[in-house]
């Protein structure tokens, strides 16, 4: 597709050229001209620089020492930091304690699955030295024989229940204030023994 071309455009050289193709004769001459200008220029600051005077260097000025001011600690941090320390303490005990914890609970755990294990084999044997033969041969043995008719009694609880309820007289509230008064008492030093 062609595209519109604009009044400006760019030659091979990518050298600007406005509309027109034709060679510019003195573009090599004016360009050497500005690179010899510049580098007069640039010559000329590089000597300036260099034959400039350096300035003196500074002479340090040693001011006398100073009395530092005592620094006042407030109460109010001492205690924050005592409050830290403090809870840091209480931490790294209750870690400790956890620790001692979980071993107890670990060793718990070994002695109820050794317990377990012992449970089953101590049931096996008791289950193996149950024989109702030989049982019924040692009641049998020690006279020991069903009972008979005359030995049975039957009782009989056809008739509705009955209940009979009897009533204290009740007490005035002073009696009853004293009396709940006395239970908490002993309900609180029987829970502090």
């Amino acid at each position: 597709m062609a595209s519109r071309r604009s009044a400006r455009e760019w030659n091979r050289n990518s050298h600007y050229v406005s509309g027109s193709l034709a060679y510019d004769y003195d573009y090599l001459e004016r360009e050497r001209q500005r690179r010899a200008e510049r580098e007069q220029r640039e010559y000329a600051e590089r000597r300036a620089r260099e034959t400039a005077p350096r300035p003196e260097p500074r002479k340090r000025v040693v001011a006398p020492p100073k009395h530092r001011e005592r620094i006042h600690v407030s109460p109010l941090v001492l205690l924050g930091f005592a409050a830290i320390a403090g809870m840091v303490v209480m931490l790294l005990m209750s870690y400790a304690q956890l620790t001692a914890i979980s071993n107890d609970v670990v060793r718990m755990q070994r002695e109820l699955t050794t317990l377990q294990d012992e449970h089953v084999a101590l049931v096996g044997r008791y289950e193996r030295t149950f024989d109702l033969a030989a049982v019924k041969e040692a009641a049998e043995s020690a006279g020991m024989a069903k009972p008979s008719a005359s030995q049975i009694y039957y009782v009989d609880l056809s008739a509705p229940d009955n209940v009979v309820l009897y009533r204290r007289a009740e007490a005035n509230v002073l009696s009853r204030v004293v009396t709940s008064m006395g239970q908490n008492v002993a309900y609180a030093m029987e829970y502090f023994k």
